[in-house]
Formats: structure tokens, C-alpha cells, sequence
């Protein structure tokens, strides 16, 4: 594997990526919000992610000006950034499929909606988290740059840290005990860790 190859599974999955975001995203807009959170820092923090994640490394690819940052790329690089992005599409997949009605891009609570505790779920609170630092690890490997590799990681770990505690006390809020007993018995990102 070579850096060309490593940049197409780069671009493949940002594909993928949309393909398994579309539909879910449709339905959420057909799904009434109840409780509604959404601040501007919330958006400039999606932003962030959506720029670090996918603006910045697409432009470095496309046009070579961030080139003055790259550094050299080893096979095992792509090797592990492939498995990372493989393990970022199967969870996030997964996190979509068993959250169903009730995901939202925003922090949100949705019509009927219910702890989702099965699944990945059942073991980790917050596995569309863990996909995601799983996209900015494996971009960082397969894009040999610097600054286009590595914004990835920084926009996750922006959105992570500036969300993360405003999910679960907006989750606590909505059930209570239930939620509570959940927070104990499972990680937030990683099963036996974090």
C-alpha cells in the first residue's frame, strides 16, 4: 500500500460515510423534537468536525497545498488507518441502526423517545463517539500530512469534550434512575476503559 491508495480508502469512506448518514438523517428531520438544546456552540463545534474531518483533508488532496507539511508514508500506516476506518464505518453504522428514531445530529430529545440500551449500546453510551475518533485515528494514518492528517483528531476531540457532558445530563434529565443504572453498568467509549 502506498500514499495514493491510502488517500482513495480515505475518500471511499467519507462516501460511505454519507450513505450511512442519509437516511437516518431524513427520518430524524420527520421526527418531532421535544427538548431541544441546540446552542451556537454546538454548531461551531459540528462544524469543527466537519472541517477537521473532512474540508481540510479533501482540499489537501485535491489541490496539494498543505504538501509543505507531509511527512513520509510507511505501509503499516495504511494498514492500521484501513482497519480504523473499517471499525469507524461498522460502529457508526451500527450506533445509527440501533439508536433509530431516536438520533439527532443536536442534542435533542425526540417524540417517544427511549433509552437506547441494547446493541453497542449495551456496553457503551456513547459508541457514535468512538466511531468518530476511530475516523480522525485512521485519517490521521492514511493522510501523511500534518496539518490535513491530524484535524481530524483535533475537531473530534473539540466536539467530544465540548458535548459529551451536555448529552448525559440532558439524557439524566430526560430518565432519571434509569439513566443513572445505565451510566454505571456501562464505558463511555470503550468497553473495561473509558
Amino acid at each position: 500500500m502506498n500514499a495514493e491508495i491510502a488517500s482513495v480508502i480515505w475518500c471511499l469512506s467519507i462516501v460511505f460515510w454519507l450513505v450511512i448518514r442519509w437516511p437516518h438523517r431524513r427520518r430524524a428531520r420527520k421526527t418531532k423534537v421535544v427538548t431541544d438544546q441546540r446552542s451556537r456552540a454546538e454548531w461551531i463545534a459540528l462544524t469543527g468536525c466537519t472541517v477537521g474531518l473532512v474540508v481540510i483533508p479533501a482540499f489537501h488532496l485535491a489541490t496539494g497545498l498543505l504538501s509543505f507539511a507531509d511527512y513520509p508514508f510507511f505501509m503499516i500506516q495504511g494498514i492500521l488507518g484501513s482497519t480504523a476506518m473499517i471499525g469507524f464505518l461498522v460502529l457508526f453504522h451500527l450506533s445509527h441502526r440501533d439508536l433509530a428514531r431516536n438520533w439527532s445530529v443536536t442534542l435533542e430529545i425526540r417524540e417517544d423517545h427511549k433509552l437506547v440500551d441494547h446493541g453497542v449500546y449495551a456496553r457503551v453510551r456513547h459508541p457514535m463517539y468512538t466511531s468518530f475518533w476511530l475516523w480522525g485515528l485512521g485519517q490521521a494514518l492514511l493522510i501523511p500530512n500534518w496539518i490535513a492528517g491530524l484535524t481530524g483528531l483535533a475537531a473530534v476531540a473539540w466536539l467530544y469534550f465540548s458535548r459529551v457532558n451536555k448529552e448525559e445530563a440532558m439524557m439524566q434529565a430526560q430518565f432519571g434512575p434509569e439513566y443513572d443504572a445505565y451510566r454505571k453498568r456501562t464505558a463511555r467509549l470503550v468497553p473495561g476503559f473509558v
